[in-house]
């Protein structure tokens, strides 16, 4: 079990959101995705601008083992991609919960969406497997 920041969100599809000062969301995929992933060698992101539907596929993580989407978790418009992870999408493996995030949205609805999980909550997900 990994050890998950408490300030975070989850789906049960294993993407995490973050509420940051400025009224942005931060989103990536869960310390449990990355690893189930294996090594992560290509990332596709988001185009800055795209306005984002709950639940809609919106970026890709492709490992040597597999290619997975990755889904908002709430609706709003790309602000911001960690374009670092066009040379470095190993970061996502080395820190999914800091300098591995995917992309920044402004919400276009309360952060406190139905159906996100507590890190609590999401570690009894993540240990049921």
């Amino acid at each position: 079990m990994s050890d998950i920041p408490q300030d975070l969100r989850f789906t049960r599809s294993h993407e995490w959101l973050r509420a940051l000062p400025d009224g942005t969301v931060e989103i990536g995929i869960s310390d449990h995705a990355q690893r189930a992933l294996g090594d992560l060698v290509f990332v596709e992101l988001p185009d800055v601008g795209r306005n984002l539907s709950v639940g809609e596929a919106c970026a890709v993580v492709e490992s040597v083992k597999a290619a997975s989407d990755v889904y908002t978790p709430i609706a709003g418009a790309v602000v911001a991609v960690n374009s670092q992870l066009q040379q470095t999408p190993e970061l996502i493996n080395r820190e999914p919960y800091a300098g591995g995030w995917l992309f920044r949205l402004r919400p276009t609805s309360s952060v406190q969406a139905v159906g996100l999980l507590s890190a609590s909550e999401y570690q009894v997900l993540e240990a049921q497997g």
